[in-house]
């Protein structure tokens, strides 16, 4: 559902995006910057050099005090007992009570704090179960850093900094930064003091490439854009995003799943943690339902472009496309897709495209990692 152009959110960069030429949309409620000129281009320089990203739409939400570890052993399907290093970082799940995903995230240990990264379209409802889920613990706050959340404090911008370049450019950029890029280890995050103020920098991203995302003050957000695409990043928008996330293999929450979904038809098993006893919300549900689908890759042998809800014939049965997208770096049409369990690496299968049967061939993602085609 579109939201009326005025009471679209914008975020604390729209105006440098206004000013940079970028062509707006509405993402989930939010005026965001689709392309600058050229979705190819942004994709391409993320690929091979460095590409910088909005994304002070997503929430950061901060989980305070002792009962703080207790809280995300129980809310979380994935185990944060794992994060046994200062600064470490996990992706998990959030589950409803009947196993559905109500999004995926990533939590950082700052002991004995921690520290959540949640999605735009879904901070609302994900703070509104947090909030309720919080009642039966003492000792813990959560506090949001997001500036239109309730009880938000110290509101921080945020921007992915994405490519094979991209640390060398941060170091370059923010001189503060420069150990933190050089000694971070991959899902590992640090906080640094800097001329404009805190800088959270995670080894994190959702390109496929190396780099970084940077949480910082938001009244410094649109200052340290510049001095990093001053140092050579180049400004790139939800086009390019959302081709090079598929091209990685990384599951878009809204698409590839929702509250209805089971994580294990999303190929999100490995973040499910049944590896003891621990009674996380969805896990009584989860042990009761079977899996329906394997979560594979399609890369399209014909011409056409596959796109998300179209439906996948195989040998054993029928398939639906959860995202897909021309793959600038393979010149193919590729897609995710939940699939009939029997289906193997290698099939092939026909995808439903405007009444015509086209013929695809199932991959493991991920398609592209650190700019070499993997299939």
């Amino acid at each position: 559902m579109s939201v009326a152009p005025n009471q679209l959110k914008r975020t604390i960069l729209f105006e440098t995006h206004q000013q940079a030429g970028a062509k707006l949309v509405d993402f989930g409620g939010w005026e965001m910057p689709v392309n600058y000129g050229s979705q190819i281009e942004e994709h391409v320089a993320t690929r091979t050099n460095c590409g910088i990203f909005d994304v002070c739409h997503m929430a950061a939400v901060d989980v305070l005090g002792s009962d703080a570890k207790a809280f995300l052993v129980k809310v979380l399907a994935n185990d944060v007992n794992k994060l046994k290093n200062d600064g470490q970082a996990l992706y998990s799940c959030l589950l409803n009570h009947e196993g559905g995903v109500i999004d995926d995230l990533i939590v950082y240990r700052f002991d004995p704090n921690y520290r959540l990264v949640i999605n735009a379209a879904t901070a609302h409802t994900d703070l509104e179960w947090l909030n309720q889920e919080a009642k039966g613990f003492s000792d813990l706050q959560l506090i949001p850093r997001r500036p239109d959340l309730i009880n938000s404090q110290n509101p921080q911008g945020m921007v992915a900094v994405q490519g094979p370049k991209a640390l060398q450019i941060i170091a370059q950029a923010i001189p503060e930064l420069a150990n933190a890029a050089q000694e971070l280890k991959v899902f590992h995050g640090r906080c640094v003091a800097t001329p404009y103020g805190e800088i959270m920098i995670a080894r994190t991203g959702y390109t496929g490439e190396d780099g970084a995302e940077l949480l910082v003050p938001i009244n410094q957000t649109a200052t340290i854009w510049n001095v990093l695409v001053k140092a050579g990043a180049q400004p790139a928008g939800l086009g390019a995003r959302d081709t090079l996330r598929l091209e990685a293999g990384m599951n878009l929450y809204g698409q590839d799943m929702n509250d209805q979904t089971n994580p294990l038809d999303a190929g999100l098993g490995w973040t499910i943690d049944r590896s003891t006893e621990r009674a996380f919300n969805g896990r009584p549900a989860l042990e009761k339902k079977a899996q329906q689908f394997i979560f594979l890759g399609l890369i399209l042998q014909d011409k056409g472009v596959l796109r998300s809800h179209q439906i996948v014939k195989t040998i054993g049965g029928e398939g639906e496309i959860t995202s897909g997208t021309f793959s600038p770096s393979l010149q193919k049409s590729i897609a995710l897709a939940k699939l009939p369990l029997q289906t193997k690496v290698g099939d092939n299968v026909k995808v439903i495209i405007r009444d015509k049967e086209l013929n695809a061939v199932v991959v493991k993602p991920p398609f592209v990692r650190h700019g070499k085609a993997l299939v």
